[in-house]
């Protein structure tokens, strides 16, 4: 899906249209009840008809630098899973433009603002988490019976740590819930919150690219 049928369909809610009057008023404007038949000067002119009716496209949010920041449903998990990536050492350039190429090379949608679909959503989030797997073996859906690998975080820390540690294995944790606890004064591996498991991968990440 392009940007400019996601943004059409983001003016669809926005203006309250239900799908009947959707599809009559695109009619009306193009001759075409449907944006994805529409050539992209056809599915501009609509937008323009929606901007004149009261559509108006959220304005990009802006970190304190200055940098637009990712927005969207989807954008939270996408950027999560890309420091994630960037903290094994696989993700080369941590930047969000470089998270949006991703997107685009993966749904053909420009921003993660236009991820308005699940299943566009879902693809870009399985696509991303199934390289991870890929190349650094995070077990994402999978325990192995621990229950402090229920977390996405403790997952990819622990991926870090057999990358750190070659040969440590699930029955000979030496030094991980140690080195754990050191970073996040936590007693056991059971104890430690999503924002302890954020302090352990950056910490990790930084061995990891270091090296």
């Amino acid at each position: 899906m392009t940007a400019s049928i996601a943004a059409i369909h983001v003016a669809k809610k926005q203006l309250g249209l239900d799908d009947d009057t959707y599809r009559a008023k695109l009619a009306r404007i193009t001759g075409k009840s449907s944006a994805k038949e529409m050539t992209e000067v056809e599915r501009q002119q609509v937008l323009t008809v929606f901007r004149n009716e009261g559509f108006a496209p959220a304005p990009a949010a802006l970190r304190a630098d200055g940098r637009q920041k990712l927005t969207g449903k989807y954008a939270k998990k996408l950027q999560a899973l890309w420091v994630a990536g960037w903290n094994l050492g696989i993700v080369r350039d941590r930047d969000d433009k470089a998270l949006v190429a991703f997107v685009k090379r993966q749904t053909g949608i420009d921003h993660t603002r236009f991820l308005v679909f699940a299943d566009d959503g879902r693809r870009a989030i399985e696509a991303l988490k199934g390289w991870i797997k890929r190349e650094a073996g995070v077990s994402y859906g999978n325990t192995n019976g621990y229950d402090w690998l229920v977390a996405d975080g403790a997952k990819v820390a622990w991926a870090q740590w057999k990358l750190l540690m070659p040969g440590a294995g699930l029955l000979v944790r030496e030094g991980f819930d140690s080195e754990v606890a050191k970073l996040t004064s936590r007693s056991t591996l059971g104890e430690v919150t999503a924002t302890d498991w954020q302090i352990v991968m950056n910490s990790f990440g930084k061995l990891i690219r270091d090296r």
